[in-house]
């Protein structure tokens, strides 16, 4: 795998950091600040590649000598997403261009995230939107795309239907409570990965007064207060489906360490009343022009994976909209190329941290995107440099093909990564026989097959 070296304009950032600087302090900084680049490759290998064994033999036993094998991945277990918003024609939106849409979407993802935003999903009382994503899920099912819905409670205005002001504080909790267990349970099977509570340390709970409702915004309550509000809703969605992946999600854990204090407590105090998570979400995107610090990305990945549950980047959006770049890893500007320099290192640094089990990106397009330029692909669905070079990453270098021959016990070994495989064996008469099978981590992951 190849190394990233240090970038060149570190260099000019420390310099201007620290004028005083001795070339031998400034070796010492680059080499704290990119430590955690240098143990990619070798995280990866440990991390996310698992060792595996297959014997061929005859219907009377023999093995199967120096026959050639055909080892093909297929699948990816960990997982690679975007929202898929853009498919969910509601609101008389149509989608542009549906099936290159979806082709873009597949040539790359494993993981479609779908909008459950109340006020979307339900904009007249009673009046949901299920209708418009059941097509979109039954597609995902077929492509082999893992499907997962965002967010279930989120009490930023954003999030919260304007019907509901008319009704008291009370009743629009016992509205809530309806609304995440009758969505969990009935997406059971469909969708069982939920984001189920947004930003709980950086915005109200749900015990607001009246007037609150329409006022809504980005707001710190009392940790106790902010640990009532998400169990409450933690635990109807257990109830909706016990079986169901629940994540906590909170932005700004990479570059505030205030905010990740914060959520950290919550997570302890939740934890203290045993209540049920199943991952805690680190949205990528606090300060969408910032270009992180390795260092300070591995040590978020790090603190966080103490608490003992996986860790879903639910939001990531680099950009190429010409803006300065921010934060206090490189400068220039958010080009194209720099779109794809930095979500490949994102990606690098987040593939090879063990607790990291998923990315999400903010977008496909640049059609309809949240941040300008912030696309996987252009207006017209065209690739952009950033979408070729995950491609290849994901695809390519992160994938395992081989070709190998049986050994005298008619055995094969290799190490690849986790996922599901084709395994095709060629006999010498040209007999072309095909087994499935899933190289999974903490597994012994050995087989057998017979060929008659």
């Amino acid at each position: 795998m190849k190394k990233i070296s240090i970038l060149p304009f570190a260099i000019i950032f420390i310099i201007l950091l620290y004028p005083s600087i001795s070339k031998c302090q400034l070796q010492d900084v680059l080499e704290v600040e990119s430590e955690p680049l240098k143990e990619i490759p070798q995280n990866i290998e440990n991390y996310r590649k698992g060792n595996a064994a297959i014997i061929f033999k005859t219907s009377s036993g023999n093995p199967l000598q120096n026959v050639k094998i055909e080892i093909k991945q297929k699948t990816h277990d960990f997982l690679f997403g975007v929202i898929i918003f853009d498919l969910i024609n509601n609101r008389n939106r149509d989608t542009y261009k549906p099936e290159i849409y979806k082709q873009r979407f597949r040539e790359l993802f494993n993981l479609a995230v779908f909008p459950f935003y109340w006020a979307g999903y339900e904009p007249t009382p009673g009046m949901t939107q299920w209708q418009n994503i059941i097509p979109v899920i039954e597609w995902c099912k077929v492509n082999g795309i893992t499907t997962k819905g965002h967010p279930l409670v989120w009490t930023h205005s954003a999030g919260v239907p304007k019907w509901l002001s008319k009704f008291p504080v009370t009743l629009t909790e016992e509205l809530l409570k309806a609304r995440v267990i009758n969505i969990v349970n009935g997406f059971e099977g469909k969708i069982d990965i939920w984001d189920v509570v947004n930003e709980p340390i950086n915005t109200r709970t749900w015990r607001h007064t009246d007037a609150e409702i329409n006022e809504m915004g980005h707001f710190r309550e009392p940790i106790k207060d902010a640990a009532d509000y998400t169990e409450m809703t933690l635990r109807w969605a257990y109830a909706g489906n016990p079986k169901a992946q629940l994540i906590v999600n909170e932005f700004g854990q990479i570059t505030d360490k205030t905010i990740r204090e914060r959520f950290i407590k919550l997570i302890k105090e939740l934890q203290s009343r045993n209540t049920p998570i199943s991952g805690l979400g680190i949205q990528a995107h606090y300060w969408m022009t910032d270009w992180y610090n390795p260092k300070d990305l591995w040590e978020t990945y790090d603190v966080l994976s103490e608490l003992g549950y996986p860790l879903h980047i639910t939001e990531f959006i680099p950009q190429s909209s010409g803006k300065e770049i921010t934060g206090n890893w490189r400068k220039g500007k958010w080009t194209l190329k720099a779109q794809a320099e930095f979500a490949e290192q994102f990606y690098r640094l987040s593939f090879g941290h063990p607790a990291v089990v998923s990315i999400n990106w903010w977008g496909l397009s640049d059609r309809r995107i949240w941040q300008s330029g912030g696309g996987l692909i252009t207006e017209k669905y065209e690739p952009k440099p950033v979408y070729n070079r995950l491609k290849k990453l994901i695809h390519e270098e992160w994938k395992t093909n081989l070709s190998i021959n049986t050994d005298k016990n008619g055995e094969i070994k290799f190490r690849g990564f986790y996922g599901k495989y084709n395994i095709i064996l060629i006999t010498d008469d040209g007999g072309i026989h095909s087994f499935d099978i899933h190289l999974n981590k903490n597994e012994e992951n050995k087989w057998i097959f017979t060929i008659k």
